[in-house]
């Protein structure tokens, strides 16, 4: 099962920073993040680029077991 990464306010809005979800691509996976953690946690990853295994991807994406799935929404500071 694919295991998703979250940091920042993905962290905060789901409470964890890792977990298991299923899905077949990307787009699956996210679709379960959405319906587990709810509308607060979706607010942010409508901002939020995703990335499997280190690298920018599409949505499409077919995954296999242990791919990680990483949210990174922006970072901002000074």
């Amino acid at each position: 099962m694919p295991i998703l990464l979250l940091f920042g306010p993905a962290r905060e809005r789901a409470g964890t920073a890792r977990v298991d979800l299923p899905g077949r691509d990307v787009s699956e996976v996210l679709a379960a993040a959405e319906l587990r953690f709810g509308p607060l946690f979706s607010e942010v990853l409508a901002v939020s680029r995703v990335w499997v295994n280190g690298e920018s991807v599409d949505a499409h994406l077919t995954l296999v077991p242990d791919d990680e799935v990483a949210v990174l929404p922006p970072v901002s500071g000074g």
